[in-house]
């Protein structure tokens, strides 16, 4: 095990991280043809107590990673370590109760609760699937708190997921997590199905629950907005890679990577004057298919800073850049020059670009219908 910039052990430490999903084909998919690289060696630590923010465009595989650190899907290499405990290799018992410690609040709050299950009756699920129901009196003096903590009165408890609006539904979420008294709570995008007066109020009970009970979050989310207003530290992802990781504020202000460059300079800003005058950065092209990612850096089939040979055979690892502050690190083999203006952005012709080269086991997409791909 690692261990973080202060010297102590990091809550959760993840080593090598991969989920592959196998592409079945033929009469009764008796047949593995490829797999989908959704997570492809993804390495990171969280400090007890820490926020960190996980970002990236659809389908870049955040949801998928954060399901695999709880188990929800299963890794297919590499290592979990959560308080000293791989629990990437846990079974049975072992893991049901280490699971415990680790909950998650999912994106979609109405299709997570049951909705034949009162508030009352979900929360008490699980409490009482974890050895934690202390008797009629206790329960019902904890539901109280735990549905006052996270903003709903008390009479919340008799009521049903489809009497409540979206935002009180995340926050039923969110007490269901909290009735186990977990440790590290995984957010997949907590907020991006409400207002946005809604999300202010959603982002600022998890500071308010995170000080209060001294709560560890991974927040996964595309708008970069929350993921800076609620993370202490920044990782990026594209496709299946974390390109770039950073203390949240030393992201934003100078990014590295050219991915995060082109994310950042998408984002509006509300001063029209400051709006027309900051760099914009266009992808030209689109986003690798997941089941035949480019060999060498991923990012190469999109980047402007596109170097031939090595940048499309060799795929960079995360490290820290000569003169980056501490801690920020970068998956680019050309961040320094980058960085100090020696390499200039060209334009991205993506019929010159080497993107029909496919990783090792990667399969092309196949011709034909669908009868006939699924006789083959």
């Amino acid at each position: 095990m690692t261990e973080s910039a202060n010297g102590t052990a990091p809550l959760l430490d993840v080593r090598d991280l991969a989920v592959h999903f196998p592409i079945k084909r033929g009469l009764v998919l008796d047949r593995t043809v490829g797999h989908v690289y959704a997570v492809d060696g993804v390495s990171l630590h969280i400090k007890r107590g820490e926020t960190y923010g996980l970002v990236g465009e659809s389908g870049c595989g955040k949801t998928t990673l954060g399901r695999a650190i709880l188990r929800l899907v299963e890794p297919t290499a590499g290592n979990v370590t959560f308080d000293g405990v791989d629990v990437a290799h846990l079974q049975g018992e072992r893991l049901r109760t280490m699971r415990r410690r680790f909950q998650m609040v999912f994106q979609d709050p109405m299709s997570s609760l049951d909705p034949r299950q009162s508030v009352e009756s979900l929360l008490l699920e699980g409490m009482r699937a974890h050895g934690l129901s202390r008797g009629p009196a206790e329960d019902n003096t904890r539901l109280r708190e735990l549905v006052d903590s996270v903003g709903l009165p008390s009479a919340a408890l008799r009521r049903y997921p489809h009497e409540f609006s979206g935002g009180q539904r995340q926050r039923i979420g969110i007490a269901r997590a909290l009735s186990v008294e977990p440790d590290l709570i995984v957010a997949d995008e907590p907020v991006s199905a409400l207002d946005v007066s809604v999300q202010a109020q959603v982002l600022n009970l998890l500071g308010k629950l995170q000080v209060e009970l001294g709560l560890t979050y991974l927040v996964i989310a595309h708008d970069l907005a929350v993921v800076r207003h609620v993370s202490d530290r920044v990782g990026v992802m594209y496709l299946g890679g974390i390109v770039e990781e950073a203390p949240s504020q030393g992201l934003y202000d100078d990014p590295q990577h050219p991915y995060t460059r082109a994310l950042l300079s998408a984002v509006p800003v509300p001063d029209p004057e400051l709006e027309d005058r900051r760099e914009r950065i266009l992808l030209t092209g689109d986003l690798p298919s997941p089941a035949a990612p480019p060999a060498g850096c991923r990012f190469h089939t999109r980047c402007p800073w596109r170097q031939p040979q090595r940048c499309d055979d060799e795929r960079p690892q995360l490290r820290v850049i000569e003169g980056a502050p501490a801690g920020h690190r970068v998956a680019c083999h050309w961040a320094e020059d980058i960085r100090g203006g020696k390499l200039q952005p060209h334009r991205v012709d993506p019929e010159a670009v080497r993107d029909d080269v496919l990783a090792p086991g990667a399969v092309p997409e196949l011709p034909g219908s669908v009868t006939e791909i699924l006789g083959r």
